[in-house]
């Protein structure tokens, strides 16, 4: 897959597992987001969609100062209230496509992380930062607000007076307050990012696909449904799992007292 913005890589862990690895490759802009990463992105990720064998995905900046600082601003020059609308829809549809992927996403924060390279990172699964990082949402300082899902997932990962401070101040943080905050799932020094993102993935690389996925589902569909929704679909979804082979090989296993080849069937 040659993508000029965009670099990906397919490891395969001594288990076997398929772990991808997407890399924003714009170093000299610190990864900002230009139509031309987007649109390698946005190949991308149509393409690992429908590729049922990676059992999860790590999603890093290239360079060591940075994840992706935010948008190109030099492209919102000209922009008018139809065209930035649909710039938004654009960049929430891709966001979304990422967060619906079937396996599970890493994001590994590796620097900056400011508008539109913090709402990539909220698209994924769970977030792992440098000691170094520093985030924020920095729009209110352009006369802007986040248009690529930013006020929404942020709400959803820190609460409404924590997204309201980071939203609406401007600043940016660091990657300790990112952590008590509950917006970062780990912090590590440099160094030891990858490698212990790499360890995450593998984890869950471990574990019965088609109920990972269904995990996530489950989570996703309840944060935005009232109580009695969600549980009504975990049942539907814990249901169908008794349908799937790897349930057998599961319960097997554990009686068998061995690990389980799961098969994602």
């Amino acid at each position: 897959m040659e993508l000029k913005h965009v670099k990906y890589d397919l490891m395969e862990t001594a288990a076997g597992h398929r772990i991808g690895v997407l890399k924003i490759a714009r170093p000299e802009a610190l990864n900002a987001l230009n139509k031309f990463v987007v649109q390698d992105l946005k190949v991308l990720v149509g393409e690992l969609a429908s590729k049922r064998e990676i059992r999860a995905l790590i999603v890093t900046g290239e360079g060591e100062k940075s994840f992706v600082a935010g948008a190109d601003i030099k492209e919102f020059e000209g922009l008018h209230t139809s065209s930035a609308r649909e710039l938004a829809l654009q960049g929430q549809a891709l966001f979304s496509k990422i967060e619906d992927l079937p396996f599970p996403v890493i994001a590994t924060v590796n620097g900056f992380a400011l508008g539109g390279g913090l709402e990539l990172a909220l698209a994924c699964d769970f977030i792992l930062a440098s000691s170094k990082a520093r985030w924020g949402l920095p729009e209110v300082t352009l006369g802007l607000i986040p248009g690529y899902g930013g006020t929404q997932r942020l709400l959803r990962a820190v609460g409404r007076s924590l997204a309201k401070r980071v939203a609406m101040s401007g600043e940016m943080f660091t990657a300790k307050q990112g952590y008590e905050w509950g917006l970062f799932a780990e912090v590590h020094e440099p160094e030891a990012l990858m490698t212990a993102a790499l360890k995450l993935a593998e984890t869950l690389a471990s574990r019965a696909p088609l109920a990972v996925g269904w995990v996530k589902e489950a989570i996703h569909h309840g944060a935005d449904h009232g109580l009695a929704e969600g549980l009504k679909h975990e049942a539907d979804l814990f249901s169908r799992t008794f349908e799937t082979s790897d349930h057998i090989e599961g319960v097997r296993a554990f009686i068998e007292k061995r690990a389980p080849n799961f098969l994602g069937k």
